[in-house]
């Protein structure tokens, strides 16, 4: 299936890595001009050596209130328009409610949640210049609460209602938004937790792997290029009638209607 996006401009957050650098290399390769952001521009930077399109580079740190207004006026001085905003980046801190701090608290918040909603408000009139689309990478922690996530999911629950909150104005827009619910996918993130798992279990890394995908009651851990493959669909003119959509992909983790 042609998915119709060469030439269209595409901005990328938390590209530096993991799920972020699976969705930059699939859009490119789709034809898409990509604008790669994160903190980190040395990650940065062999990204976009490994992307087959044109790309700019934008290390910045969501977290700051103007970063997402530098970052849409430097994609369109650069490439002249935007089709995309995938809003990828933000990690919460998981650990003992009673023991997490107001500072994690912000923190999660301030670079996942603020940080999409900075930018998809700094990007929203040239999506409706475009007819283009916003796609956030929330996490399925959203649908259900986790005693030790209690940060991450109540992100990713806002994320969800300001999914649905701006498709609702979209309809209006003409700006297409909708979302992708990431389950447990093989990046170094989900890495570290098997090793917290193993210490915790007193068992080898090895079978930590082994074991945390029976626990969830899944098959296996989810590729990165999984993810980015949705993405591109959700991206694509072929997905126009999808709108404030959240598409799990999680290898039937989310069990819940």
């Amino acid at each position: 299936m042609d998915l119709l996006l060469s030439n269209k401009v595409a901005i990328v957050t938390g590209a530096s890595r993991g799920i972020g650098k699976a969705i930059a290399e699939t859009l490119s390769a789709e034809g898409m001009k990509v604008v790669l952001v994160a903190r980190s521009s040395a990650g940065l930077e062999s990204v976009a050596k490994s992307v087959p399109g044109e790309s700019l580079v934008m290390a910045a740190d969501l977290r700051e209130s103007d970063s997402a207004n530098q970052i849409v006026a430097a994609a369109i001085e650069k490439f002249g328009k935007l089709d995309l905003l995938v809003n990828n980046a933000g990690a919460t801190k998981r650990g003992d409610f009673l023991t997490l701090t107001d500072q994690e608290w912000t923190d999660g918040f301030a670079l996942k949640f603020y940080g999409a909603m900075r930018l998809s408000r700094a990007a929203w009139t040239y999506l409706q210049a475009s007819q283009g689309t916003i796609i956030n990478i929330i996490g399925i922690g959203g649908w259900t609460g986790s005693a030790e996530f209690t940060i991450g999911g109540t992100v990713n629950a806002a994320l969800m209602n300001l999914t649905k909150a701006l498709a609702d104005r979209g309809v209006r827009d003409g700006v297409r938004v909708n979302a992708v619910n990431p389950g447990s996918i093989a990046t170094e993130r989900l890495q570290t937790r098997i090793q917290t798992y193993a210490k915790t279990n007193n068992i080898s890394v090895e079978e930590a792997a082994k074991r945390l995908p029976r626990e969830m009651k899944i098959e296996r851990f989810g590729d990165p290029m999984e993810i980015a493959r949705a993405v591109a669909f959700l991206a694509s003119p072929q997905s126009a009638y999808i709108q404030g959509a959240i598409l799990n992909v999680d290898g039937g983790a989310t069990r819940a209607l």
